[in-house]
């Protein structure tokens, strides 16, 4: 009898210690805070204890700049975000950063609800704001590798490494299908081919984990190692007129949903939990006002259940000039169907603004309910609500070895050999480890932000080796060759210098510097002219390999008669060795274009499958080599 007694006491203590974080601060039970309940059953109870500022307050998206956990708390803020470059301090480290999501989610733990917030990072190509994180290729380099499981793995190292700075929520994947590269973004564009966009958005349930069966659609995050994804910018971006930023892009129903909309059914289908609306029009409607789109395609028709955000002052931009009618923007906004708006400086202007819209029946409370109950699903299905605070049991894998060598292995795969000496039977790569002297040339050979591009550190990218942690081209060359080979290295040398020296061979590494956004719109598509001036001096003075570090296809053709062998390396990122690796020999070039190479910018846009399709390197194009080992060079 006394040990039955004690089982039901102990019985009892266990049932009430686990309904203690249920319990509010009156002591009574609260549904949305017990994880035993279903979701919608938590979503429900939740919304119906809500008031519209505090509903308002979970669609405000803001950065971390000028914040404090007293306006979360105050306002009840739902997001916070850190822009391109936003960071806690210079070089800081993981746990610096967690420390500093925490105290923002103690701020939101604090409210009245005590509603957990999100936060949100550009994680494009790894953790790339975070000093000494993983630098993946960016997204054209990915397109070349034809190989959805490296990006799913890529995912997975990238969310490992966004969680390891207590963050759960990445900007990622870009799915635009880039039609001109012009455009100053098509380096986040994995192809101008919508079937290849299509199959790299197995980055998803990288970033997210495996959907279980029978949840297909529904936004799904498998633990705490893993984040929320955003699929982005809803819809057309890549197809703007003349590649130019922002812009219209003409598009009938067919090709919209042929090119530009696969993407998207894919990431939905694999549970995707946002989606990022374009800054960009369709046939002269804006995407943050594009009600049809939105709303009827995108939550009705495709069944969206997850949250859908705008861009950095996206509804701002809806008029011209931005910011020239708040009042119409937000309405505009909010009733397309956008759910989380990423305001994200001035919060109390659109508070104020959207509170007034509600309560003079501009929007209704069945838009309102609809954002916030969105939200508040990927919340509770990210575990929030259980784990809102991170700790620092995963800062090991900012940077770890396991994933510099998986960005390593992404980088020999990018690699597309687009030509390799004069003919077939003279093949100038692999080039020998063995050497009495080598020249590696060129403003990118010894420059761990330019090899990284945009997006890295800072919004539009870094100049030198000082930035993060990684292996420039040259310190990876330097390793692999054989110590007997004497490796100069000379950023810009002069004919004389060349001619003078007696190289067995030279390696040029030239190219485009770092850029983002609308700072990338190039009309003319040309690489630095020291670049052009280091390749005029080396390349026709000795043999030489020309390593080009682009976002896109560059115009190449005038230079190409010097040129012995040519490589598209794109933005590589911070594991250089990858770059090596093949050029020796110590792995094949297998990396196919996942973009047309034009011959001159006069011919674009043209992509595979147009009518007057003459292309310099065709879609789809790459030479191969093999492994070799030991070669010795002839003199």
């Amino acid at each position: 009898m006394t040990s039955r007694i004690a089982s039901t006491l102990l019985g009892l203590v266990l049932l009430f210690s686990s309904w203690e974080p249920c319990m509010g601060t009156n002591g009574d039970y609260l549904p949305y805070k017990d994880p035993n309940k279903p979701i919608n059953t938590r979503i429900m109870d939740l919304m119906n204890r809500m008031t519209l500022a505090e509903k308002i307050g979970q669609m405000t998206q803001l950065e971390r700049k000028n914040m404090t956990a007293d306006i979360v708390k105050d306002y009840a803020i739902g997001s916070l975000l850190s822009g391109g470059g936003s960071v806690t301090k210079s070089e800081a480290t993981a746990r610096e950063w967690i420390d500093m999501v925490n105290e923002f989610q103690r701020g939101a733990l604090s409210s009245r609800l005590g509603i957990p917030m999100i936060y949100g990072i550009d994680a494009v190509h790894g953790h790339n704001n975070v000093y000494k994180a993983t630098i993946f290729p960016h997204n054209v380099g990915l397109g070349a590798t034809r190989d959805p499981k490296l990006v799913k793995k890529i995912g997975a190292a990238t969310a490992l490494e966004t969680r390891a700075t207590g963050i759960p929520y990445a900007f990622a994947p870009c799915v635009a299908v880039c039609r001109d590269p012009r455009w100053g973004r098509c380096y986040e564009s994995y192809s101008e081919d919508p079937t290849i966009v299509k199959e790299m958005t197995e980055i998803i349930p990288g970033l997210q984990g495996d959907l279980p069966p029978h949840k297909t659609g529904i936004p799904y995050v498998g633990g705490k190692e893993k984040v929320a994804a955003c699929a982005k910018h809803f819809v057309g971006d890549g197809g703007t007129t003349k590649g130019i930023n922002e812009n219209n892009t003409v598009a009938d129903w067919h090709t919209l949903l042929s090119i530009h909309m696969p993407g998207y059914y894919h990431s939905i289908i694999k549970g995707v939990s946002t989606i990022m609306v374009s800054y960009s029009s369709l046939n002269g409607v804006k995407m943050h006002a594009n009600y049809d789109l939105v709303t009827k395609f995108l939550k009705d028709r495709l069944r969206f259940r997850g949250f859908v955000i705008s861009d950095w002052e996206g509804i701002d931009r809806i008029t011209s000039p931005p910011h020239s009618n708040y009042t119409h923007s937000v309405l505009a906004g909010v009733q397309a169907g956008i759910d989380m708006i990423m305001v994200p400086m001035n919060y109390t202007e659109f508070i104020d603004t959207l509170t007034s819209l509600v309560k003079n029946n501009f929007i209704p409370m069945t838009r309102i309910d609809d954002a916030v109950r969105r939200i508040l699903r990927v919340k509770f299905t990210l575990g929030l609500f259980e784990n809102p605070l991170a700790d620092y049991r995963l800062v090991k894998h900012v940077g770890s070895q396991a994933h510099r060598d998986l960005a390593r292995e992404a980088v020999r795969k990018s690699l597309v050999l687009l030509k390799n000496g004069a003919n077939a039977d003279k093949p100038m790569l692999p080039l020998p480890k063995k050497a009495s002297r080598i020249l590696v040339a060129g403003s990118h050979a010894n420059n761990l932000g330019y090899q990284c591009g945009g997006w890295t550190i800072t919004w539009q990218g870094v100049d030198g080796n000082n930035v993060t942690q990684g292996t420039t081209i040259l310190d990876a060359i330097t390793e692999i060759v054989d110590p007997s080979t004497e490796v100069v290295y000379s950023e810009n040398p002069t004919t004389e210098f060349v001619k003078s020296n007696n190289f067995t061979y030279s390696i040029v590494v030239v190219g485009e510097l770092p850029y983002a956004e609308t700072a990338g719109d190039s009309r003319n598509l040309t690489i630095t002219q020291s670049g052009i001036d280091t390749m005029s001096n080396v390349c026709g003075n000795t043999k030489c390999v020309v390593v080009l570090i682009s976002g896109r296809p560059v115009v190449i053709e005038p230079y190409l008669g010097n040129i012995d062998a040519l490589v598209a390396a794109w933005l590589p990122g911070s594991e250089g060795q990858g770059v090596a690796d093949v050029l020796f020999g110590d792995y094949e070039f297998s990396g196919k274009l996942p973009r047309t190479w034009f011959k001159t910018v006069d011919q674009l846009p043209m992509n595979v499958g147009d009518k007057h399709y003459d292309p310099l390197y065709p879609f789809g194009y790459g030479l191969t080599t093999t492994k070799v080992q030991d070669q010795i060079a002839s003199r």
